[in-house]
């Protein structure tokens, strides 16, 4: 796992914000391996922590405590995550769609939303959001 700042004020606000601030990130990583990306944001859309969790060809881990933790101690409001798919199919896998389905159950309780999951795979992606998955 690697954290990064994020440079403030970024602002998270909508798809394309996201879109542009995720495909920087994973435009300096290996990609033949995935990579999740995970943004934390105030009530204002603010990147208040950033972290990234590097997988293989096959897969990223996806430490629900990790990042629920974060949540709590940065008083996140909000996260955003992104990661890549080495193969170039953006569709959702279903353990993409578990693993958020899994952590959007765990923020609640933190009071704290999934606002967004994208996939990048070449030069597409895919929000969850837009195809209406949690």
């Amino acid at each position: 796992m690697q954290y990064q700042r994020a440079e403030l004020p970024l602002k998270l606000g909508g798809l394309r914000a996201a879109t542009e601030f995720f495909a920087g990130c994973l435009a300096d990583a290996d990609p033949t391996r995935e990579s999740l990306w995970v943004a934390h944001v105030d009530d204002q859309s603010h990147c208040v922590h950033l972290s990234r969790h590097q997988g293989d060809e096959t897969g990223a881990a996806f430490p629900l405590r990790t990042i629920i933790l974060d949540a709590a101690t940065h008083g996140s409001v909000g996260i955003v995550l992104a990661h890549n798919h080495p193969s170039g199919d953006p569709r959702p896998s279903e353990s993409d769609c578990r693993a958020t389905r899994r952590l959007a159950t765990a923020a609640e309780a933190v009071d704290c939303t999934v606002l967004d999951h994208l996939i990048f795979a070449g030069e597409h992606c895919t929000s969850f959001r837009k195809l209406g998955l949690p």
